[in-house]
């Protein structure tokens, strides 16, 4: 994630008024949240992580 450390704040700005601009207000949190699962299921299946992992963690 090299790449993102030289965006800055201008080219934040930007990310955000195109998101703003393609997704529209309404859109935007679905699209974020949907955004946020992913990650979050990339990082599972990239890492080997199972639902039954979590399940065993959480019953001790």
């Amino acid at each position: 994630m090299g790449f993102l450390r030289d965006i800055g704040l201008p080219g934040l700005l930007v990310i955000v008024v195109a998101a703003l601009l393609i997704f529209g207000p309404q859109k935007l949190p679905e699209v974020g949240s949907s955004l946020g699962k992913m990650i979050t299921e990339f990082k599972k299946a990239l890492y080997g992580e199972s639902d039954k992992d979590d399940k065993k963690s959480d019953k001790e």
